[in-house]
């Protein structure tokens, strides 16, 4: 199942087009509504006769806009920690992303500054709320997964000593997300996703979701042992190495650029810039 935003309204995407939820069945047309109803939801859309209606791929927006709760880690793939001088983290290494930042996957993004990087991430959207989750239940309680990109301004994020993460990365439009969030069992291994990022038709990021350190499993455990995890957040799981920062000479972003951030069996964002 894969469920959207069209035009500000819920849909669930099929071969056939996107069937809009509130017109289908008894659910208002808000996402975050759907997804605070998500067993409900669920076993209405097993059996529900849709009728899909056709939609530009370009009018989709983030699948959940309004997120209460971001999530993000920090040095989650080896290759990454070393290319940013650290040894593999011990425990999960997490900030926040503010709310405000995200957005859909078809934007165009403010450059605040000149350092802005790229880090493609895997996205994981809560669907049932819990507090101190174990580890094995952890998938029970996951809406979906998305594609994202954590974009940073790598001198804002810099500031201070010792530096923060948080407000580097949350500028307007710093959380691309999208095009849905596909349900776990679409995927034959949720755990093992091919995940790359393009820049100007050349690849800059590739690896496998298997290999981070904290799988989503682990990271919903243990974020949920401290923060109750409501219908709607997300966690950004962590990105491979590539980033522009890590480069010699660094790589920024600039209006020129395209970027392109796909998730295997969840589709592609595209963002650009001014």
């Amino acid at each position: 199942m894969r469920l959207a935003t069209l035009a500000g309204r819920a849909v669930l995407l099929v071969d056939d087009g996107a069937v809009d939820i509130a017109a289908a069945g008894p659910f208002g047309p808000d996402p975050m509504d759907v997804l605070a109803r998500w067993t409900e939801f669920r076993e209405w859309a097993a059996s529900a006769d849709l009728e899909p209606a056709p939609f530009e791929p370009h009018d989709l927006d983030a699948p959940v806009p309004r997120p209460r709760q971001v999530f993000a880690v920090a040095l989650n793939y080896p290759p990454h920690a070393a290319e940013a001088g650290y040894q593999p983290p011990a425990d999960p290494l997490v900030f926040t992303k503010f709310p405000t930042c995200v957005t859909g996957p078809d934007a165009v993004v403010d450059l605040p500054g000149d350092r802005v990087d790229w880090e493609v991430e895997l996205v994981v959207a809560i669907g049932v709320a819990g507090h101190r989750i174990a580890a094995a239940d952890a998938w029970d309680h996951v809406a979906g997964l998305t594609v994202g990109q954590d974009l940073s301004e790598r001198r804002v994020q810099m500031l201070g000593t010792p530096p923060q993460f948080s407000l580097g990365k949350s500028f307007p439009g710093f959380g691309p997300t999208g095009p849905a969030l596909v349900t776990p069992d679409e995927f034959g291994d949720p755990d093992d996703l091919e995940i790359t990022c393009v820049l100007n038709d050349g690849v800059v990021q590739q690896a496998r979701t298997k290999d981070m350190i904290f799988d989503v499993s682990e990271l919903v455990a243990r974020l949920s042992a401290i923060c109750p995890l409501l219908p709607g957040d997300l966690i950004f799981t962590g990105t491979p190495a590539g980033v522009g920062n890590r480069m010699t000479p660094p790589r920024y972003l600039t209006p020129a650029d395209v970027l392109v951030s796909r998730v295997e069996g969840i589709g592609e964002l595209r963002t650009r810039f001014r």
